[in-house]
């Protein structure tokens, strides 16, 4: 329940700044937030992530992938067979593709905002954000886990490393038992 609180808390942040930049800025009207560094731009995005395929028309074909990946998001969440924080890493990346979704839904097309200047990058919002930081998080993470388990099952294949751990763990178990004996 709390990574689903999560999730709603990035659709809320997304369609939070998504209204204000609306009431407040013109289509293509840009203002400094810290110049030279960051910027607003309000810009309509019709295609995928960063404007991808913009020039085509997917609106519905990217709302359904996003109504589906956000179920299946939903689902992983709830099963709950995942350590917390690759659960955290999912639910911002299920907030941000529902705050898309909305976008897509309601408008046909996404409020894109945030724009680096200092640095050639496609304008973006806080949806992509939220499902970038929690992609990247995922992938370290599982991968991280991944390596980890692999690392593990191939130690506990090596025989001499079996004898050499059920050794330890006997004169481990045999010290204990000495203590006990001696009080």
């Amino acid at each position: 329940m709390t990574y689903l609180l999560i999730a709603l808390f990035c659709v809320a942040l997304d369609q939070l700044t998504k209204f204000l930049i609306t009431s407040d800025l013109q289509w293509g009207q840009h203002i400094h937030l810290i110049p030279g560094v960051l910027g607003l731009t309000r810009l309509k995005n019709t295609g995928m992530a960063w404007s991808l395929m913009s020039e085509s028309d997917f609106r519905w074909v990217l709302a359904v992938i996003s109504v589906v990946v956000s179920i299946a998001l939903v689902v992983i969440i709830i099963r709950n067979r995942l350590p917390k924080w690759e659960n955290f890493a999912l639910a911002l990346i299920l907030g941000g593709a529902v705050g898309n979704a909305v976008d897509r839904i309601m408008l046909g097309y996404v409020v894109d905002m945030i724009e680096t200047e200092f640095i050639s990058f496609p304008v973006f919002n806080v949806a992509d954000s939220c499902i970038t930081v929690g992609a990247i998080i995922f992938v370290i993470l599982y991968g991280a886990r991944s390596i980890r388990e692999e690392r593990e099952k191939k130690l506990a294949s090596m025989p001499e490393l079996k004898r050499l751990r059920e050794s330890r763990e006997k004169k481990s178990g045999e010290s204990e038992n000495d203590e006990d004996n001696s009080l």
